[in-house]
């Protein structure tokens, strides 16, 4: 049987660019992605601690370094600049292999976005 869990998760970063004009997705400082083990192109969920919006998108990659963490497309609509959010992606892995699974979970400065 397989099951999906958790598998990477950058708790609590601040939203720093709404792009409406843009096809979709989300654009991650790769700093970011990288500690998160998190790839272009990956779904991800998005939970917004502000207003409770929870949607889902894939990632695009960002500007090492700067704390990028923009909405675009449609997504764009659900957050505003300055909103704290949660990112989130989920494996499908046997549920044996899922009993012994530890989840990437990085926990950046929500000021910055820069990882502590």
């Amino acid at each position: 049987m397989m099951i999906e869990v958790l598998k990477s998760k950058l708790h609590c970063v601040t939203v720093t660019e709404a792009n409406l004009n843009y096809m979709g997705s989300i654009t991650i400082d790769e700093d970011l992605m990288d500690a998160a083990n998190l790839i272009a192109g990956e779904k991800v969920q998005i939970v917004d601690n502000n207003n409770g919006e929870r949607f889902e998108t894939y990632i695009i990659k960002g500007e090492r370094g700067t704390g990028c963490i923009c909405l675009n497309g449609a997504a764009a609509r659900k957050v505003q600049v300055g909103d704290v959010v949660i990112i989130m992606s989920y494996a499908l892995m046997d549920f044996e292999e899922a009993k012994h699974f530890k989840p990437t979970v990085v926990f950046p400065d929500t000021a910055t976005n820069r990882l502590l």
